[in-house]
């Protein structure tokens, strides 16, 4: 195994990485005042929608199948109970409410729904990162599985690759070979985090770090299953961890891990051309500008969304109580295509309000409209 001395950075940023970054920058800059003109009340709107997007996406990446509406409704009912036991003492209401072919899909998203919160409360807390941290953090990514052959908090003990799989076809790819199990991987754990404690304090561009350290935390793989989904939710702990409290501050109103489902082939091809396909002791020989390169696309583009979060802050306070009603009706099933006939069932409303505050969660694009005549029905947008 080649070990190399602790430092920096392991590629180069070259002027035109300095200029995007640069412009980035300005960009977090721009959004942190304009979140600041917002009430607590409207940021913590827009933290919800991002947070609920940033699970959805990250847990569909890896092939799960809630939307971020059923995925909004499953955190309704965990948040009603607060207890880190809240997914299996509500599991067979889980269970009720969705198809039965998501139960494992409502498992992953329990997990990164506890890793999210726990990161978003406590990330500055987490410096120096330490490696039980990380082991703690995979723990209660896989509290909520049925599968107990998974071990959860500890190192893999068997090979495993970064694999991407079509969700529609089966088809697996392996994107690259990861490091082995037992020593190799233990190493460049302890080698990882020992880099990454000194360069978040020392590099001044953290995105560059969290992304060396995303990357290499890939190309290790270190636990059995859920590398991934925590890896992506490190990426947002190194942003939140960061000494630039502009960026820190906007990244808690970012739904990263949207673009980059929207561009998952990309990311996939990316890694690959990071790593040349397979896992190096020697970081060195990585071309991490790639994911880089990647990430600030990924992060611009998630930037534009919190205009769309605001907007839609903005149009939810101006609804009146009866379209609020009717929306909360789609918020209670939200892998259902509702008719009119049901909204009026569920809320006791006259048919003329249901129909007036449809058109009103049409016209705000909270719902969409699906058929003509007697065969239209809608559903929930998120």
């Amino acid at each position: 195994m080649i070990c190399h001395d602790l430092k920096m950075m392991s590629f180069q940023i070259d002027k035109e990485l300095t200029k995007r970054l640069i412009s980035l920058n300005e960009t977090f800059s721009e959004k942190n005042a304009q979140l600041a003109e917002l009430s607590q009340r409207d940021r913590e709107m827009i933290h919800k929608y991002a947070w609920v997007s940033t699970v959805g996406a990250s847990t569909r990446i890896e092939n799960a199948i809630l939307t971020d509406s059923e995925v909004n409704w499953l955190d309704s009912v965990l948040d009603s109970d607060g207890k880190k036991t809240a997914f299996e003492a509500h599991r067979e209401q889980i269970k009720d409410k969705l198809s039965n072919d998501k139960e494992r899909s409502s498992e992953e998203v329990a997990g990164c729904r506890t890793v999210l919160l726990l990161i978003y409360e406590q990330a500055k807390s987490y410096l120096p990162l330490s490696e039980s941290t990380i082991k703690g953090l995979h723990s209660e990514l896989l509290r909520s599985y049925s599968k107990p052959v998974l071990v959860k908090g500890d190192y893999k003990n068997h090979p495993n690759s970064v694999i991407e799989e079509n969700h529609n076809t089966g088809e697996k790819k392996t994107v690259f070979k990861t490091a082995d199990p037992g020593v190799e991987s233990e190493m460049a754990m302890r080698d990882l985090v020992a880099w990454y404690n000194e360069a978040i304090n020392e590099e001044p561009w953290t995105l560059a770090v969290a992304c060396e350290f995303v990357f290499r935390f890939l190309a290790i793989h270190p636990f059995q299953d859920g590398n991934g989904r925590l890896g992506r939710a490190l990426l947002i702990m190194s942003l939140l961890q960061a000494s630039n409290e502009k960026l820190a501050n906007v990244t808690y109103y970012m739904a990263i891990d949207r673009h980059i489902e929207r561009h998952k082939e990309e990311y996939y091809i990316v890694l690959n051309q990071c790593s040349n396909g397979e896992f190096s002791a020697d970081s060195n020989k990585y071309k991490i500008e790639y994911f880089l390169n990647f990430m600030i696309k990924v992060l611009e583009s998630s930037l534009n969304d919190i205009d769309f979060y605001i907007k839609r802050t903005k149009s939810y306070k101006k609804l009146p109580e009866s379209a609020i009603k009717v929306l909360e009706c789609f918020n209670e099933m939200p892998e259902v295509r509702l008719k009119p006939k049901n909204i009026r069932e569920a809320t006791n409303l006259p048919t003329r309000t249901v129909a007036n505050a449809l058109q009103t969660l049409l016209k705000t694009e909270f719902i969409q409209r699906y058929g003509q005549g007697s065969a239209t029905n809608y559903q929930i947008l998120f």
